[in-house]
């Protein structure tokens, strides 16, 4: 077994010359450049089983300082001076090991760095924590801090210890810093012991003894230390420690000659607070001090004032940063800050420390307005120049008199001035047009009345507005929707009614500005309590009309179907009734009674209390509401059925997907879409070709890749943050990093505000918020000064060097399926090593995860590359997801699956994934679709003032899943529960439920395994079978054979009756945790088969149970009339490894029939074959991923010579896997065999589980009529040539064995064909005994 992809949490961070970066992940040591733009170039593994917690490199001593690797290459541009390459020798140490390892910096454009082991891993009897390079040492030696408050001076070319010391405080050190000079005998030792104490002493002292005297202590944290940072040129130490604090302390020199250990009496100068969990890392720098820790946050403190929080880093997902580098800052550009998460991402930020910075919490600014009346209405305008920043914005507000103002250049001035109808109400909206026939922009304002009156001016020359009437009554709100060629302008009044105007804007002849106002018919909202509109969105023209969805304030979502020639032909005859007219006061009557109703509504979709917002984004709809949700939707449309009267096709809101903000942000208004800038390769992702990134050329850009988008209609599901309110504060969340990207104190979003940018959909990382508060016009960044995110985006958010996938724990896996990509559909050239870069092509692994952090994340795996790219996150589940299984149907580049996942609290997740190769992207896309929920506790929930109740039902937790039968019209799906019941649940997909079949509590204490099989003798029966395992150690035997009937042909008498098991197997000690199932034929005429049920428990034993299994009864299977026969079931045999694991067994898996891995807590990764009277142990692998939860396996399809053999199988149409349980069937890989040996019409073997395997329906079908048939073939005698095909045959088979393996991270391994062969021909000896 090899790795072929890893993601561990990233524990150790190196800057060499602000130019590379060198991070280690598990035992990979990955080397970044940074420059021109940041990117892998090498990785290598160094530390075999051990996880890389240190890297210390050393500098030549024949390499000037000043050269570096930019500097070298800038020279070598010309080819006929070439300078020699420099290396760094590099001390990487982890666990107990420490290695040696030499950095080759080539000038090369192709091979720019390369890694070099230069001696084995030495092994020490104790954990290393720090090891320092003597300085001007001609020879190979280290001094290494320990655990056990010890150091020793290293030889690492020979591995030999030369001197060794131990303080005489014997205790354990949770932490070390080593301060060295040139010798061992001025090395000072500071070590974080766990009495929460920093103490000093050194290791190469003078005396007699074997230990060493404790030097100086420092006093006051009240947690263990976790690290410890010395800045020399000030004499200053910082640590930090568990009880989320950071302590800086003034100590004097260490080090030097002697070992000076600082002055007498240090003394603590800075206590600093601001982590919200416990901080893992510090580093001081001259003038900065950077902290990190749990919370996932660094802190850029300065230190020099009172040590206040100059900014805040977030970007890595939960679990925290477990390793932080901050570069030497050479130069002005200011210092590289990178961070490493348990997510297993690497990020990495720019700190210039001449330039201001911010918190990430707005800094209020009081725009002091002095115009006539309270202001009652803001908003933001754009201004005039192409490239719009903030300073070149302007604000509107609308007082309770009727009064525009405009805020120009710190000044408050009159606009436009309405008549009395306007003044104690008004609504106001604006909007940027472009002038038709001009190049220049336009801002254009509407206000509303109380009355129905409605102003519509441009904002710089407001005498040239019309004016129009919207009915009788209240405007209640007024929505701009831009055109191809106009703007539409809708206005909500009395009665449910929304008028409409389409406004051209152009230059007349004189070059004044002009309206060319058309009316639309209105539309007519549905009869509510709440009937006004609050949001709208045109779509583009249909063949059929124009659509419009529009959300209203009861919370639901309308559809309108607009007549494109009925409208024009009433917009002619309004123009020529209102030539030249500037005042056009009509009616609805005007429109000759034509109003339009909405043709589908979604009543109530988000709650009662209203929608936000409506917008389109690359073919898919996008709503907000204040229920805390955004969904996303499409317009479906139904030919085949009629609407009433309209002779139209069905026009349906169809919902895609729900998706909620943080805990708390009920009150939500409206997403931005992030621009996707970045391609993954090998975790590295390629953003911000420029830091100084313009927000409107960004725009354009997204524009253009939109429309290209729609033209090909890929509708796959963008991703975007979330504006809303939580509590007293304007928040910005991202909900796929689970943070906060901004967010301002306003109050509340019950005042009148506005957003910048306001009319784009891009989120570029940065913007500003005006709002009303108490009388007073507030902003969260001054209109005339340079923002402190200016040109910036990339220093906010930073680079994403290598992606994070779960905070937390992997609790399950579940493999899709894979696509391949061919090397001329690549379009996009992603550098791995240089800068011609390669391309990316063949096979992608689709995975499906749950985690600990509830979320489920579907991940695309490049096991030649090593590449890891998340596709989609969702955050559906409120609890930790426990389980997960999937109905896959796939082509070579497209694939879509039915994904069922199971969670604490009782909660069932479905969704219909579509993942396929956009050639626009790198690496496939991915759109999700939600099916339906279910929770058992559903009443509860509905329940009113359940906060006053006590809820006496513990609440279930599911911890495994499995797949009992399905067809086209449902899934019958197993769960194991925590409240001893073993559950049935019907998944349908057409009518968007999840039904409660049956439930029986059998095992009495708490289920830990589901598993399933379906199979079928050659005498026809058919039966399906559930095995269930809970914690006393023993496996139950179900027969589902009567409730699968129904599921096909109909509900039999009593099908719904939870049935008893047939067959109870002691098979562990302990809980059993994990079950695989296979069954196999002995031959046609007995009429029995075998069910082997492998099962690994918490005693860590491997158990192998044999079940005989015969057919009574009915003898012809079971039909509608005939559903069920009789089964008799007897263990025959149990093979036992007692030992399996040095702990509990916690995953099982079948490769194939025959070939079992195996996963533990220890970290081992097992191969175990199965032979007739024993299991042998095949292999093993230390895996890098602690707390192993899940596995998932699989095995390659054949690879076959094409002229050899014509027919090959095809893949699977519909089949089934499953997160706890999946694997090629045996009869995939040996039926080949069988026809090249002439027994063409045979069955070799039949190892059909629904469970485990993946395998089309006709084919289940198929083998049943193998089953049925003679075995007259069998009798042909195997020729020579038969031999000879069988031979070329086995050369021309290829089959690759994949493991993932999952807990703290994931790994994928490889198995290599020679395991599969040998495997293959055990089994087949076995079926032949």
């Amino acid at each position: 077994m090899e790795t072929a992809a890893l993601v561990a949490p990233v524990t150790a961070l190196e800057f060499l010359q602000d130019t590379l970066l060198l991070t280690g992940e598990g035992p990979v040591l990955t080397v970044y450049s940074l420059h021109p733009q940041p990117k892998a170039c090498s990785s290598m593994p160094v530390l075999q089983q051990h996880r890389i917690h240190g890297i210390r490199h050393r500098v030549r001593s024949d390499v000037s300082p000043k050269s570096s690797y930019t500097d070298n290459c800038r020279e070598s541009r010309g080819l006929s001076s070439l300078p020699e390459p420099n290396y760094y020798d590099l001390a990487v140490f982890g666990g107990k090991a420490v290695r040696r390892v030499r950095l080759h910096l080539n000038v090369s454009a192709l091979v720019p760095v390369q890694l070099e082991i230069q001696s084995p891993v030495v092994q020490l009897q104790d954990w290393v924590l720090d090891v320092r390079w003597l300085c001007k040492d001609k020879e190979s030696l280290l001094c290494v801090a320990v655990a056990h408050n010890g150091a020793l001076l290293l030889d690492i070319s020979s591995g030999r210890v030369l001197a060794q010391r131990s303080c005489l405080e014997g205790c354990l050190l949770y932490s070390a810093l080593l301060v060295v000079h040139k010798s061992w005998e001025d090395t000072v030792l500071v070590g974080g012991t766990v009495f929460n104490q920093l103490i000093l002493w050194k290791p190469g002292g003078k005396e007699s003894n074997n230990k060493a005297s404790v030097e100086r202590r420092l006093l006051g944290h009240t947690g263990v230390i976790f690290s410890i940072s010395y800045l020399q040129e000030k004499g200053w130490l910082a640590s930090a420690s568990d009880d989320r604090s950071v302590r800086m302390w003034s100590v004097g020199v260490l080090g030097g000659s002697g070992g000076n250990c600082g002055g007498l009496n240090p003394t603590c100068i800075r206590v600093l607070f601001g982590h919200q969990a416990r901080v893992f890392s510090v580093c001081l720098s001259s003038r900065r001090l950077f902290s990190a820790g749990e919370d996932g946050a660094c802190l850029i403190w300065n230190w020099a004032g009172v040590g206040t929080v100059l900014r805040s880093l977030k970007g890595h997902r939960a679990g925290g940063i477990r390793a932080l580098a901050v570069s030497a800052g050479r130069n002005d550009a200011g210092r590289w800050v990178a961070t490493g998460g348990a997510d297993g991402g690497v990020r990495l930020w720019k700190d210039e420390e001449n330039k201001e910075e911010d918190t990430g919490t707005k800094t209020i600014t009081d725009l002091e307005f002095s115009g006539q009346g309270m202001p009652k209405v803001v908003c933001v305008v754009e201004g005039k120049a192409h490239n719009t920043n903030w300073r070149q914005c302007s604000i509107l507000v609308c007082t309770d008199q009727g009064i525009v103002y405009h805020y120009v250049d710190g000044y408050w001035e009159l606009v436009w001035q309405g008549s009395p109808e306007f003044q104690s109400y008004c609504v106001m909206e604006t909007v940027c047009v472009r002038v038709k026939d001009s190049t220049s922009k336009a801002n254009i304002c509407a206000v509303g009345s109380l009355s129905g009156d409605l102003n519509v001016f441009h904002v710089d020359y407001p005498q040239h507005g019309i004016v129009l009437q919207a009915g009788a009554g209240k405007i209640h709100s007024l929505t701009w929707q831009k055109g191809d060629d106009y703007l539409y302008l809708l206005a909500s009044g009395a009665e449910g009614r929304v008028y409409r105007w389409c406004i051209e804007v152009r230059l007349n002849e004189i070059g004044t500005l002009d309206f060319n106002v058309k009316i639309c018919p209105p539309f007519v909202l549905p009869t509510c309590a709440k009937r006004w509109l609050t949001a709208a969105v045109r779509l583009h023209p249909k063949p059929k009309g124009t659509l419009w969805v529009c959300g209203d304030r009861r919370g639901s979502l309308l559809l309108f179907l607009e007549d494109e020639d009925e409208t024009n032909k009433s917009m002619q005859e309004s123009k020529k009734a209102h030539k030249n007219d500037r005042t056009m006061k009509e009616r609805s009557e005007g429109h000759n009674g034509l109003m339009l109703s909405p043709v589908n509504c979604l009543f109530g979709v988000h709650g009662k209390q209203g929608v936000t917002s409506i917008c389109e984004y690359q073919g898919l709809l996008y709503s907000t509401g204040r229920d805390g949700c955004v969904r996303v939707f499409r317009v479906h449309y139904t030919p085949d059925v009629k609407l009433e009267g309209s002779g139209k096709g069905n026009l349906q809101l169809d919902v895609l997907r729900v998706q909620r903000a943080c805990k708390g942000m009920e009150w939500l208004e409206r997403v931005l879409f992030i621009q996707p800038t970045s391609y993954a390769d090998n975790g590295v992702t390629k953003e911000f070709e420029s830091e100084n990134m313009i927000y409107e050329s960004m725009t354009e850009r997204l524009e253009d890749q939109e429309e290209g988008l729609k033209q090909e209609n890929k509708r796959t599901e963008a991703r975007f943050v979330i504006f809303g309110f939580h509590a007293n504060q304007f928040v910005v969340w991202d909900p796929v990093r689970q943070e906060r990207q901004l967010e301002v104190p306003c109050g509340g979003g019950h005042r009148s505000w506005s957003f910048w940018p306001i009319h784009s959909r891009v989120w570029s990382g940065y913007g500003a918020l005006v709002y009303i508060k108490q009388g007073s016009v507030l902003s969260s960044e001054p209109p005339l000064k340079s923002p402190s995110w200016s040109g910036s985006a990339a220093r906010n958010e930073g680079w994403n060097l290598r992606e994070g996938i779960h905070g937390r724990g992997i609790g399950c896996v579940c493999r899709l399926g894979s696509i391949w990509v061919q090397k001329d559909s690549t379009a996009n050239i992603i550098g791995i090593s240089g800068s011609d870069g390669v391309q990316i092509e063949g096979q992608w692994e689709i995975i499906v995860t749950g985690g600990e952090d509830t979320s489920l994340t579907v991940l695309a795996v490049h096991p030649n590359s090593g590449t890891v790219t998340v596709l989609s996150v969702i955050t559906d589940h409120i609890s930790s997801v426990r389980t997960i299984t999937a109905l896959t149907h796939q082509d070579s580049q497209s694939l879509s699956a039915l994904v069922i996942s199971a969670s604490g609290r009782a909660q069932l997740q479905c969704y219909r994934l579509w993942v396929g190769w956009d050639k626009q992207r790198l690496p496939p896309v991915c759109q999700v679709v939600q099916v339906a929920s279910h929770r058992l506790d559903e009443h509860w929930e509905r329940r009113r003032n359940r906060h006053k109740m006590v809820k006496m039902d513990p609440e279930t937790r599911y911890m495994s899943m499995a797949v009992v039968d399905h067809n086209s019209d449902a899934v019958l799906v197993a769960l194991a529960c925590s409240d001893g019941a073993v559950r049935l649940f019907s998944v349908s997909e057409q009518k968007r439920q999840i039904d409660l079949l049956w439930e029986t509590f059998y095992h009495q204490r708490c289920v830990l395994s589901v598993a399933t099989c379906s199979l079928q003798d050659g005498k026809g029966n058919r039966c399906v079978l559930l095995f269930s395992a809970a914690t006393d150690g023993k496996i139950a035997v179900w027969d589902l054979t009567h409730t699968a009937s129904a599921l096909f042909y109909g509900p039999p008498s009593g099908a719904s009756t939870p049935p008893t098991p047939c067959l109870t197997i002691a098979a562990h000690q302990s809980g059993v945790n994990s079950l695989g199932v296979w069954a196999e034929t002995q031959g046609h005429q007995d009429g029995s088969c075998l069910v082997t049920v492998p099962s690994g428990g918490d005693d860590g034993q491997l158990t192998v149970s044999t079940i005989r299994l015969e057919y009574g009864g009915r003898t012809g299977g079971f039909t509608q009339d005939q559903p069920q026969t009789h089964l008799s079931l007897q263990l025959i045999s149990q093979l036992t490894i007692p030992l399996a694991h040095a702990a509990p067994l916690t995953a099982l898996k079948l490769l194939k029939p025959g070939l079992i891995v195996t996963t533990s807590c220890d970290q081992r990764v097992c191969l175990w074959e199965l032979c007739s009277t024993t299991i042998n142990h095949r292999g093993v692998l230390c895996s890098h991923v602690a707390d192993a939860a899940g596995l998932a396996v699989w095995q390659e399809e054949m690879v076959m010579v094409e002229n050899r053999r014509k027919k090959t199988r095809s893949e699977a149409d519909m089949g089934v896997v499953d997160g706890r349980t999946e694997s090629k069937t045996f009869l995939e890989t040996t039926e080949w065999e069988a026809e090249a040996l002439g027994y063409k019409d045979q069955k070799v073997a039949s190892a059909e589980n629904t469970n485990n395997s993946i395998e089309t329906i006709e084919q289940e079908k198929d083998r049943g009529n193998e089953m049925q048939t003679d075995d007259q073939a069998g009798d042909e005698p195997v020729t020579e040539s038969a031999m000879r095909l069988f031979c070329e045959k086995k050369e021309e088979r290829k089959l690759t064995g994949w493991v993932l393996v999952c807990g703290q991270g994931f790994q994928l391994l490889r198995i290599r064909n020679a395991d599969n062969d040998e495997g293959a021909y055990i089994h087949e000896r076995r079926n032949t005994e």
